[in-house]
């Protein structure tokens, strides 16, 4: 390795980079859009927890249940899956709930365990990028 730096593999720093783009993005419609904004910024701090203890699939369920603030992290949240997973980027409206929870129902648990990694890996851009936001205010 030339200067004692570890190669890193280009891809996974690709995903990272557009994960964090991704976060910044959304949590600035987020703010402009939302009328309690610090109801979403607990939300994305609080839902890593929620999938831990309930899974991905039920805790989707349960935001979308809400209203506001759940609806939008979810919708955030089955769109980021729509664009890191091809088998979702083939099909049309890949955003949609509906499809995203036929896609996890149907997944080997191989797949869907890479997709909680994913959502846990966008909540933690979000949380933080919500929060730096909430606090510039």
């Amino acid at each position: 390795m030339p200067n004692g730096q570890p190669r890193q593999h280009p891809v996974a720093r690709d995903w990272e980079a557009e994960r964090a783009r991704y976060a910044w993005e959304q949590t600035g419609e987020a703010q402009r859009d939302c009328s309690k904004f610090k109801d979403y910024t607990n939300l994305a701090k609080s839902a890593p927890a929620l999938i831990m203890n309930s899974g991905l699939m039920s805790t989707l369920a349960f935001f979308q249940s809400k209203e506001n603030h759940h609806k939008r992290l979810v919708a955030q949240i089955c769109a980021w899956l729509s664009r890191r997973f091809e088998d979702l980027r083939r099909r049309p409206r890949g955003s949609d709930f509906p499809q995203i929870m036929h896609w996890l129902a149907n997944a080997d648990a191989s797949t869907y365990r890479l997709a909680t990694r994913e959502v846990m890996s966008l909540l933690r851009w979000l949380k933080q990028f919500a929060d730096a936001r909430e606090r510039g205010e």
